[in-house]
């Protein structure tokens, strides 16, 4: 049997330069991205993950005063009273500047633990430790913090880097299926706008074999977090990026639609399958734009399905919204300017661009094309 392979050290360089490390069996580094000065330590967790937490809880109850808190499983956790929750339990327990904040768990503790590591004193240190591979190659690199209203989603926020993200592969080993498959539609979007050995990684592997112990699953896991860190180094608040890159906000592709179909689905549908629809619509966008080749629409499809993601919306399943249901619900997305809606579109695979104001015929022929696709 061969050695296990090295951990693997993605810096991220910038203003608040930070590591993100991949591997397997991870825990024995998180005081070193915590710190020296750090005497106390909220473990900030998703309240079902039980004994996937204990460990990690146990082994900084060797170097720190710990303050476990637990949370409210999925998007339920992102609600300004559980931040307030915790901003009390922090005060009640003297935390001061110079303490930190740990999250364990999927994209929704990381948006909530980051937004609460924030906003206590104004910013104190996080460590995220994901254990799922949305939240690995997602919320738990960049630094967007942010919570739901009842408007939508991630409108409250704030950009606060990490002290460092552990994405231990281990902890994807109880994941569920349907979990994994999710986060996957993240990893693809990243080959679309960025990274195309992404898709032919996606299009060579036995979709079964993504596994947390494959080599294939790592290889992904990686390319992924390094397109978004090529990214936000640029980037970091979104305000754009140069010689016509759309910046930090490339890392939307498809997030439009996909908002609108978890709110008005209550989030019953998962994030990463509704990426993966969304995807699929601002492709046929883009194709009614006159701006990328219909190949390259069903490339997205193909790749998509592959690895066992949704390409189509089912109202039936999906929250029974309409056209006009989503619409409304988009035109309330962040990243829209006024009245006029923006989509990360293609030009041509890893060429993105934005369009901004499409006509309602062509965002409706759009929508069909998804609703209607197999």
């Amino acid at each position: 049997m061969s050695a296990p392979r090295p951990a693997t050290v993605l810096p991220v360089r910038g203003t608040s330069p930070y590591d993100v490390v991949v591997g397997h069996g991870l825990t024995d580094r998180l005081p070193a991205l915590l710190g020296e000065s750090v005497e106390r330590v909220a473990v900030l967790y998703a309240g079902s993950l039980g004994e996937l937490a204990d460990p990690i809880v146990d082994a900084l109850v060797e170097h720190y005063d710990v303050l476990a808190l637990g949370l409210p499983d999925g998007e339920r956790a992102k609600t300004a009273p559980v931040a307030a929750d915790c901003w009390e339990a922090l005060g009640e327990a003297g935390f001061t500047r110079s303490d930190a904040v740990v999250t364990i768990g999927g994209g929704a503790t990381t948006d909530l633990g980051g937004f609460v590591a924030a906003t206590w004193l104004r910013g104190v240190r996080v460590v995220h430790v994901p254990t799922t591979l949305l939240a690995m190659v997602d919320a738990a690199v960049g630094g967007k913090t942010g919570i739901n209203t009842g408007a939508g989603k991630n409108l409250v926020g704030s950009f606060h880097e990490p002290a460092g993200v552990l994405c231990d592969l281990s902890l994807l080993a109880s994941l569920p299926r349907a979990e994994l498959v999710a986060g996957l539609g993240e990893v693809v979007k990243c080959g679309f706008i960025a990274d195309p050995t992404i898709l032919e990684v996606v299009e060579r592997s036995d979709p079964a074999a993504l596994t947390h112990d494959s080599p294939e699953l790592r290889e992904l896991v990686e390319r992924a977090i390094r397109v978004k860190v090529d990214v936000v180094v640029d980037d970091l608040r979104e305000t754009g990026g140069v010689g016509g890159h759309p910046g930090r906000e490339v890392l939307n592709y498809g997030h439009t639609l996909a908002h609108a179909i978890e709110r008005t689905s209550d989030y019953t549908v998962r994030h990463g399958e509704a990426v993966a629809i969304g995807c699929v619509f601002v492709a046929e966008l883009a194709a009614r734009a006159g701006s990328l080749d219909p190949a390259l629409v069903e490339r997205h499809r193909s790749a998509l399905s592959r690895v066992g993601l949704p390409t189509a919306y089912d109202a039936e399943s999906m929250g029974g919204a309409s056209f006009e249901d989503l619409h409304a619900a988009m035109k309330v997305d962040k990243k829209a300017r006024g009245s006029q809606l923006r989509f990360v579109v293609l030009d041509a695979l890893a060429t993105p661009r934005i369009l901004a104001g499409p006509g309602e015929d062509d965002l409706r022929a759009a929508f069909a094309a998804v609703a209607s696709a197999g």
